[in-house]
């Protein structure tokens, strides 16, 4: 297997977005979580969609894998990062695109249930993924 490529780098002022590809989440600490990214120095992105709710999921597969796909086609996004883990993201693997994640070539980061979709990033794509925080969780929790 050849090594993996990396994504591009993120700098001050770069959008992120912001998605929900496993379970519901407390809107408390996703606000928590988004001022956390503005002090970071980026700009989070999202809609609507990342709030939705179907019993242990944030809403259906479709809807979350298309959260997930117009993140990586918009060429303003310039990384992705979880909302929170939990359950459900091996849901969206058939519904994801090999060519269209290798051409964004945008980072993503999250871990726990977010784990499916590094490895999807990582061995289907070719390209570095992070395992590190998400929004809700070490993000969600404020300054230390």
């Amino acid at each position: 297997m050849s090594p993996l490529v990396k994504p591009r780098a993120l700098a001050p002022g770069d959008r992120i977005a912001v998605v929900a590809p496993a379970s519901p989440f407390e809107r408390t600490e996703f606000d928590l979580g988004i001022a956390e990214l503005r002090r970071l120095g980026f700009e989070p992105v999202f809609d609507d969609t990342v709030f939705a709710r179907s019993g242990f999921v944030a809403g259906s597969p479709e809807s979350r894998a298309r959260a997930l796909r117009a993140a990586w086609r918009d060429p303003s996004i310039a990384g992705i990062i979880g909302v929170r883990g939990g359950y459900g993201s091996a849901q969206l693997l058939p519904l994801l695109d090999v060519a269209e994640v290798q051409r964004a070539r945008k980072p993503i980061v999250g871990y726990s249930d977010l784990t499916a979709l590094l490895t999807f990033v990582s061995q289907q794509c070719g390209l570095v993924s992070f395992h590190g925080p998400m929004l809700v969780g070490r993000l969600g929790k404020g300054p230390s």
